[in-house]
């Protein structure tokens, strides 16, 4: 029987960074988390969208990320919604904080998920927000892939 890869059985996408941002530097970082939040992200009970990371204290922290309560969590059931402790080296650290001083520049969580090792890693993208004709670019750019993979799939 063929062993899966545990970080491919458990991914939550931010699929709308990459449409509304500028993918300019991407980090994966630990995510600090509390009693039965690891639990629901093992079931995937788990959103990206609308969230963001800030620096306060010299400290990365994610905000707005959503982890269901554990449904077998009792009163110790942890808060949707809370703020998170990101997790990196000084080095990288350093340098978001460096990128996001730069008028337009943001810190977005692109994918959540488990490591090899049963961690829960996030990755994190400096990003600048897109106008509207690159939005608009980008959709055109989807379409012309997706007709042309549907005319090479009619040929054959």
């Amino acid at each position: 029987m063929k062993k899966q890869n545990k970080q491919t059985q458990i991914q939550i996408k931010n699929k709308r960074a990459s449409f509304d941002y500028e993918i300019l530097d991407t980090y994966t970082a630990g995510i600090v988390l509390v009693g039965t939040e690891i639990k629901s992200l093992r079931l995937g009970k788990a959103g990206l969208v609308d969230s963001y990371c800030i620096f306060h204290n010299g400290e990365l922290w994610a905000k707005n990320i959503y982890i269901a309560p554990y449904f077998y969590g009792s009163y110790n059931n942890h808060l949707d919604r809370r703020d998170r402790k990101l997790l990196l080296n000084r080095k990288e650290l350093r340098h978001l904080e460096e990128g996001v001083r730069v008028a337009g520049n943001t810190i977005v969580p692109l994918k959540l998920f488990i490591s090899e090792r049963g961690l829960a890693k996030l990755s994190i993208a400096l990003v600048r927000g897109k106008k509207l004709y690159d939005k608009r670019a980008s959709l055109k750019e989807k379409d012309d892939k997706r007709e042309m993979a549907r005319a090479m799939r009619t040929r054959y």
